[in-house]
């Protein structure tokens, strides 16, 4: 048992708490790791405003990065002392685990949304000794430890700064991953990117690492824009002051864009982004909106040979993907340090309103 903190998603919309809680000790094939940094993410506020309706009280939080503490007796692949990125919940034996398609496993929803472990039962109690949700996305790491599974709990090398490491887990790897594993672009090819938050930024940086040579990005926030013209963006766009499906018809020849991505989550958005796919093209959303949202399409742009595919987690296989991410960056080939500003974990509330102001693009709480 560890005592320390968490910040407590209690009621709906309400601001995090704060609290001293009770760590349990892992099961079989888990590990306790205290954390050294946890990125905040979209899906933790959709979470909070139960856009997706996991059980409340919960300990939110699942880009963590730490330190294994304690491992449980089945733990063949991790040690006390290694440094780790937790990643996702995958059950490790369905047909898409096994594939190498773990962001597709057939137990994702409840091995990241049911806020408890598989066999229901929690990790963290609060000081009256009350359970609350332990098992966020397999980890629920706003806190100062956090149990995961070996499986989701990434070991990574030593000599890189272990604090800023947590957002490959999920947000960072979803936008690489897009457009490394997912789409695969040819070198030379043209993509858009519909918004530039911490996720669409992630892809601007995978497509000119990759070798796209015209990589458009699209947002509301011109301070976002000038971010993206400086991770690799060839031109930005404006959404809220130019037609963007025209604006990316007219710079690619009237052709428009060989591959587009929705970042936002937003219906009307992910319109456009098939909209101003070439012929054929391709357009991957990622964007996580509240469950129920519906986005309605021209059956006719999709006839002639357009693709629209949900991407979940970057396609990513965690285990191997979140290395290569450390070492493009140890490269200088994908600097995603300049999307990170740290907070401790008693100013979250505040990370949160900065993430959703546009302020911050990928704010990471440290205990």
């Amino acid at each position: 048992m560890k005592e320390g903190k968490a910040a407590v998603i209690r009621e709906k919309a309400s601001p995090l708490a704060v609290e001293t809680v009770t760590f349990g000790a892992p099961q079989a094939d888990e590990v306790l790791v205290r954390i050294v940094g946890t990125g905040v993410c979209h899906t933790d506020m959709v979470v909070r405003d139960q856009g997706y309706p996991v059980p409340l009280p919960l300990v939110a939080g699942h880009e963590g990065a730490g330190v294994v503490e304690a491992v449980g007796e089945n733990v063949r692949n991790l040690a006390v002392g290694d440094h780790v990125v937790l990643a996702f919940g995958h059950c490790g034996a369905c047909g898409n685990c096994k594939a190498g398609k773990p962001g597709y496993c057939v137990e994702f929803y409840d091995r990241n949304f049911k806020g408890a472990r598989m066999d229901g039962s929690q990790a963290i109690c609060d000081h009256g000794g009350h359970e609350l949700g332990s098992a966020f996305f397999a980890q629920s790491s706003f806190g100062t430890y956090a149990i995961a599974t070996e499986r989701n709990a990434v070991k990574i090398r030593k000599d890189v700064p272990l604090e800023m490491m947590g957002p490959l887990g999920c947000g960072i790897s979803t936008g690489a991953g897009a457009v490394l594993n997912a789409l695969k672009p040819h070198a030379g090819a043209s993509i858009a990117i519909f918004g530039a938050g911490s996720v669409g930024l992630s892809a601007v940086m995978a497509a000119a690492a990759i070798g796209c040579t015209t990589i458009i990005a699209v947002d509301l926030h011109d301070s976002r824009l000038d971010l993206a013209r400086d991770l690799g963006a060839t031109h930005v766009i404006n959404g809220g002051s130019a037609d963007a499906v025209e604006e990316i018809r007219k710079l690619t020849d009237g052709r428009g864009a060989e591959f587009t991505l929705e970042c936002t989550g937003n219906a009307k958005v992910l319109v456009q982004a098939v909209e101003a796919l070439s012929i054929p093209g391709m357009c991957g959303l990622i964007g996580a909106a509240d469950m129920g949202v519906a986005a309605s399409l021209d059956m006719n742009t999709l006839l002639f040979g357009r693709t629209v595919r949900g991407i979940i987690e970057g396609d990513s296989v965690p285990q191997v993907f979140i290395s290569q991410l450390i070492e493009l960056w140890r490269a200088g080939r994908f600097p995603f340090d300049r999307l990170i500003k740290f907070y401790p974990l008693d100013q979250i509330n505040q990370a949160i309103e900065d993430s959703e102001s546009g302020r911050v693009l990928k704010p990471i709480v440290r205990p």
